[in-house]
């Protein structure tokens, strides 16, 4: 397929990219800056020069182009801001990006649209041993600073999965982990702070995973539903946080809880609030996807089978 990628250069869309490519699909990459522009051709992508925020620039950059499918990978991730509002770049790259994407999209003629989401959208909340399939409900607010998080997902899902000129679909992948992620064990990258106690369990997903999964749904995925893309078995903060220092040679940060939260608010909800556990099993069973790397060093083991 010719594939209109947004978010080709960032930790998921590297390894998207090559997956993509090594499939025998045309990738055509969203790029705000020449510098985008010549990491996504050594990557194997044709560059289109456009930011998804700039409805008019974008529809400008595809004028002529065709694509069969388009991936929304934008997120601003990089480093936690310290407070979160409606006008965050994640946010308002999964509402007002959604909406300039799926026009793009119309313009180029595709007929499938893949949007990133995140299980974290079932509520940051401590859900104790419960674990999430897709049939749940999605897009659940607790009364904190994470809920201009739950409004963006559920608004990129719902214009996608609404949008009556083409099949949407949505990944609801775990917290990510490896190279150009928050956890990378790349040998000199900067360790993330975690609650010293450990903190809460979640769904984790490496980025090579997620690529994988992210084109068996490109290819395999029905129109209208969520998958979730996650590992067998969840892990906690402090687990990942060693088996990444560990592989890169290094110690992991760990900080009190409270001054967790005095630092990055939202990283005290995400991290000492947050527990919850997503199952896979309809991805597996729908897009014959099996993930094969583990955010604290494991391997899948009967029990964490879900």
């Amino acid at each position: 397929m010719r594939v209109l990628l947004a978010g080709a250069t960032g930790a998921i869309g590297r390894p998207l990219t090559g997956a993509l490519t090594a499939a025998g699909h045309h990738v055509l990459a969203l790029s705000r800056s020449d510098a985008a522009a010549a990491a996504v051709r050594t990557l194997g992508a044709e560059p289109v020069r456009a930011d998804a925020l700039d409805r008019t620039q974008l529809l400008r950059a595809v004028e002529g182009l065709s694509a069969d499918a388009v991936i929304h990978q934008l997120t601003s991730l990089k480093t936690p801001r310290r407070t979160l509002d409606a006008n965050d770049p994640s946010n308002l790259l999964r509402t007002r990006g959604t909406a300039h994407l799926l026009q793009a999209a119309k313009a180029v003629g595709a007929s499938r649209f893949l949007t990133q989401s995140m299980v974290l959208g079932h509520g940051y909340a401590d859900h104790g041993t419960r674990t999430f399939t897709e049939a749940d409900d999605f897009a659940v607010k607790h009364g904190n600073v994470a809920d201009f998080i739950i409004e963006g997902l559920r608004s990129t899902e719902e214009q996608v999965f609404t949008a009556g000129h083409l099949e949407g679909i949505a990944l609801r992948y775990g917290v990510f982990h490896g190279p150009g992620t928050w956890f990378d064990p790349t040998p000199g990258s900067r360790p993330t702070p975690v609650p010293r106690d450990g903190g809460g369990t979640v769904p984790w997903i490496h980025v090579a995973d997620a690529a994988a999964a992210t084109v068996a749904a490109l290819e395999r995925g029905r129109g209208g539903e969520a998958y979730n893309i996650v590992e067998e078995g969840p892990a906690n903060w402090g687990e990942v946080a060693a088996a990444t220092a560990a592989a890169r040679g290094g110690r992991p940060l760990r900080l009190p809880t409270w001054l967790l939260r005095r630092t990055v608010p939202y990283l005290g909800v995400l991290m000492a609030d947050t527990t919850i556990r997503a199952s896979h099993a309809k991805a597996r069973a729908e897009l014959g996807w099996e993930p094969v790397q583990y955010a604290a060093g494991r391997r899948a083991r009967p029990a964490d089978t879900t």
